[in-house]
């Protein structure tokens, strides 16, 4: 897929353009079209052959010309002349968060910094204070940014690693050699950032021929490394992938120890060692006498050393061993059983889709229900839904639900927490809405006290029922805010105010572990995919496996909760 090589591309012209001083409407035009070819799960180039590249929001015919110049030659013509009129490393600058185009270009012209090393030593000799508009506290930002991008460093969306994933292995079944093949590793962990991806295959045939055709993998950038049982290629979009061949007799035992994580196939083999058994990705051998007990699958790997079959998800040695010893796993809630999304957008506000289409699609995905939550008043970049809107939106939400049946829009809103932690519209105004998802999407640099006081304020108004994406942050992008999370969680407990998942890939927020809290303070899940158009709705699957991990059960998420029971709450 070149919907990376695309994105790219038109994420580092708006950077240029806005170092540039160019009118704010293009480089918006940019980073908008960037963010949804980025997010979709379609190839770019099938869109492109097929001539619709149109019908993708957001772009217009200069924008298509330009994504039909990329798919045929990886490269566009008007980004190399827009880098030869900019110091060359001042757009990675702009990936800090906290420099925006004005910050790079001050620093260039004044301190001649032109590359992230150079801007790291500068905030380290402290030279950044000296210059208007920064200070002391600014240097330390940017410290702390450098250090985000540092460790994010050759780490993939779990998003983008996982769909990758699951191409190449479409691409190989069509070997007829292959008996099995599974993704493995930390994508199966489902982790939401992945280093590379691991595929394992299971064949008693010759393994040269099933290394060939990965090796033909169209979208295969470079072939690291061939060999008989491991081949390892880089795809267009850099990422690394593994390809392990191993007989049907080791895929269970494979399966597990290429799964990982490393702390708990250490606990595993620690136990089996005690119980005089060995475990490698061969299978479980007696250790006295090299004898197979085990290696065909992994229930019967857990099985040989005294334990039930532990989900991937849960394998990060966080207590899910001890709790298999005393059966008392959680049943994880499971992919197939969601009712319904919480958190939409749609061309009311920032998203690309009338509600007519986002009900059409959530139909064909098997929903019964969904949330429209378009953005407030405050958030007017997102072209926020002024009190007339958004009465008129929930007048259309209530006439289109006579009109349904068999299926409910739920009438909802992202509505701005303000910095005293009031919210962005009136009690009266409120009431009307099924529910409200407050949110924080201004002053993300106050202090711990201060931003959870915020918060806590104003999950204690009762028009309250979700906190969306709880601490903002953007992987990669933006760390999360300093917020005091027990407190924020014993206040959602005291107000009955669910903690939302948000599904999108560079939030996936709550994480995993504050989503395991959230199950230990006795505090609902509401999942929402923070959707801004259709092809945004697949993204439910990875706000699951963020639950999943966080060892969260059917009765711990409300979007699986039959359609009755989910308006008591709402509206309770």
């Amino acid at each position: 897929m070149k919907n990376q090589l695309v994105a790219d591309i038109f994420y580092e012209i708006a950077d240029l353009l806005e170092i540039q001083g160019v009118i704010q409407f293009k480089p918006r035009a940019y980073r908008k079209a960037a963010q949804t070819i980025e997010a979709m799960g379609e190839d770019i180039q099938i869109i492109y052959e097929k001539g619709e590249v149109r019908s993708i929001p957001g772009v217009g015919e200069a924008l298509a010309k330009k994504i039909g110049e990329i798919v045929e030659t990886g490269k566009l013509e008007y980004l190399e002349r827009l880098k030869k009129e900019i110091p060359e490393g001042l757009s990675k600058i702009m990936e800090i968060p906290g420099v925006g185009p004005r910050k790079a270009l001050v620093l260039y012209k004044k301190l001649e910094i032109k590359n992230i090393q150079e801007l790291k030593k500068a905030c380290e000799e402290g030279k950044l204070r000296e210059l208007f508009g920064f200070g002391e506290l600014t240097e330390k930002n940017i410290i702390r940014g450098i250090q985000m991008l540092e460790r994010t460093k050759g780490r993939t969306l779990l998003s983008r690693a996982y769909e990758n994933g699951e191409k190449l292995v479409q691409y190989m079944k069509a070997m007829k050699r292959i008996e099995q093949i599974e993704l493995a590793g930390s994508i199966r962990r489902m982790k939401e950032t992945i280093g590379d991806i691991d595929i394992l295959v299971s064949s008693d045939s010759n393994p040269i021929p099933i290394m060939d055709h990965f090796v033909d993998y169209p979208d295969k950038k470079e072939v690291l490394v061939k060999g008989k049982t491991k081949t390892s290629i880089l795809l267009s979009d850099d990422t690394h992938v593994d390809l392990r061949v191993v007989k049907p007799e080791s895929f269970g035992s494979a399966m597990q120890y290429f799964t990982g994580s490393k702390a708990h196939n250490i606990k595993l083999r620690s136990m089996a060692i005690k119980k005089g058994l060995k475990i490698s990705e061969y299978g479980v051998f007696k250790k006295e006498n090299g004898e197979y007990v085990a290696g065909k699958n992994e229930k019967e790997v857990y099985n040989a050393i005294g334990l039930p079959y532990i989900e991937p998800e849960l394998r990060e040695d966080r207590g899910e061993i001890e709790a298999a010893q005393k059966n008392d796993l959680p049943k994880l809630v499971k992919y197939g059983e969601i009712r319904g999304d919480l958190h939409i957008h749609s061309e009311w506000s920032d998203g690309s889709n009338s509600i007519q289409e986002i009900v059409s699609q959530a139909r064909k995905m098997g929903y019964e229900f969904i949330g429209i939550t378009d953005h407030s008043k405050s958030e007017r970049v997102a072209n926020g839904l002024s009190d007339e809107r958004l009465l008129e939106q929930i007048k259309k939400i209530r006439e289109m639900n006579d009109e349904i049946d068999g299926f409910k829009i739920f009438s909802g809103n992202e509505c701005d927490i303000k910095t005293d932690g009031s919210l962005d519209y009136d009690k009266k105004l409120l009431k009307e809405l099924d529910y409200v998802c407050a949110a924080v999407h201004s002053r993300f640099k106050m202090d711990r006290k201060e931003m959870t006081n915020r918060i806590v304020k104003a999950m204690e108004n009762d028009r309250v029922k979700v906190l969306a994406h709880p601490t903002g942050r953007l992987i990669g992008k933006r760390e999360a805010y300093e917020v005091d999370m027990e407190k924020i969680m014993q206040s959602a407990k005291d107000n009955d105010v669910l903690m939302e998942i948000n599904a999108f890939p560079d939030r996936s927020d709550l994480n995993d572990i504050h989503a395991k809290m959230a199950e230990e303070f006795g505090v609902k899940i509401a999942i929402g995919t923070d959707a801004h158009s259709l092809d945004h709705l697949r993204f439910m699957k990875f706000g699951i496996a963020i639950a999943r991990r966080g060892w969260l059960e059917k009765k711990d998420v409300l979007n699986t909760y039959p359609l009755n029971k989910i308006e008591k709450i709402l509206h309770g």
